[in-house]
């Protein structure tokens, strides 16, 4: 029996009818990666469970997170004059960060050698990647830092809500189209991401303080390709096929209104939470930006999280997530003094933000494995015991 019925019965017979498209035109997964999955694939038990797989990836960017909390919780050990992260830290994080994505990339090739895949796989596999983002960017950032040469905390919020958006716009394209485009920028900045992990265990962050060419820097060269590549190539492309639906008669939705529905909870939780940022009486993403992005991180994966079930069953997507109302109430006590401590208040609504989101994905898997009769981490079946 689920912890609650987040799953409506509407969207389970969509489930029942859920057949997984999607295109992968991009040369390096596709002449590269994809032929050594198919290779790494071929050493796993066929007793392991997909989502097992899958968990595990994301395990190790939470690892990763983990990791650089302790060693650089505030952002500042790549700074001149500050105690910088050890070396090894930098090897085990491109190890760990390489060893997810490619878990990432063989629990679908493990689900079809076992002849196990399901509509619940392909959503345990999003969802999680929706929330990968916020360890993901928050390790990357480690890197640079926010001294000098690296990235202002507030600089790195808004980059944080650029790859945000980017990942959203990939289910929001298959939400309409019914086709999930994968994004060429997630397997070359994963791979890239990696060797950068593993030269900056060598050359030291040292390395990045010096210009790239004339007097731009890494970070400057960090900062341009994320936002360049998600403003000239993600986002108009999905617009492009979206719009280009919405011609050819093929819009999964009656109108571009109900099309676009699903940007206004993402939305208006970059409204909130940038409210916070920008009238905060003490300032709260200079004192805390780790925590503050976790907490961002985390609502944002809850809200597409909703939009990936609404989209894999072919159902209406709820235009307001209501999530957004406590956060709401949570930023206008905290903006206003109401709450006497602006930290104690980041750190209970990111516990709560975090607590409420899993127990939203513990109980979505345990809907979905009762209603397909299946385990989740496991190949056999509930039926048989």
């Amino acid at each position: 029996m689920a912890l609650y019925e987040y799953v409506t019965q509407e969207q389970l017979a969509g489930f029942d009818k859920y057949k997984y498209s999607a295109v992968d035109s991009n040369p390096l997964s596709v002449y590269v990666m994809h032929p050594f999955w198919n290779f790494v694939v071929k050493f796993l038990p066929t007793w392991l469970a997909p989502n097992l797989i899958t968990f595990t990836g994301f395990m190790f960017l939470v690892l990763n997170f983990l990791m650089l909390a302790f060693y650089d919780f505030d952002f500042h050990a790549s700074a001149a004059g500050h105690d910088h992260v050890p070396s090894w830290v930098w090897v085990a994080a491109g190890i760990f960060n390489f060893l997810a994505y490619t878990l990432d990339g063989v629990d679908g090739k493990q689900a079809r050698r076992t002849n196990s895949s399901t509509p619940l796989g392909e959503l345990f596999d999003h969802g999680l990647d929706s929330w990968a983002c916020i360890f993901f960017v928050a390790t990357v950032y480690s890197i640079f830092g926010r001294g000098e040469s690296g990235v202002g905390v507030v600089t790195l919020y808004y980059i944080l809500w650029v790859v945000l958006f980017s990942f959203i716009l990939s289910h929001w394209e298959k939400y309409n189209t019914g086709i999930l485009f994968l994004p060429w920028g997630y397997d070359i900045s994963q791979v890239t991401i990696s060797l950068v992990y593993l030269v900056t265990s060598v050359v030291g962050v040292e390395k990045w303080y010096q210009p790239v060419l004339w007097h731009l820097l890494y970070r400057d060269l960090f900062t341009f390709m994320i936002i360049a590549c998600s403003f000239t190539v993600t986002l108009p492309m999905s617009l492009y096929n979206v719009l280009k639906a919405h011609r050819s008669n093929t819009l999964k939705h009656s109108s571009l209104y109900e099309a676009f529905l699903p940007f206004l909870s993402p939305f208006l939780l970059f409204i909130v939470s940038t409210a916070w940022v920008v009238f905060s009486p003490s300032n709260i993403l200079e004192q805390q930006p780790r925590i503050f992005y976790l907490m961002v991180g985390t609502a944002f994966a809850n809200v597409t999280c909703k939009l990936i079930v609404c989209q894999m069953s072919n159902t209406r997507c709820q235009p307001l997530s209501w999530l957004l109302l406590p956060m709401a109430a949570v930023v206008l006590f905290a903006v206003t003094g109401i709450v006497a401590s602006e930290t104690q208040l980041l750190y209970l609504w990111t516990a709560a933000v975090i607590l409420a989101h899993i127990h939203y994905g513990v109980s979505v898997v345990q809907q979905l494995s009762s209603h397909f009769d299946i385990f989740a981490f496991s190949l056999k079946k509930p039926s048989s015991d």
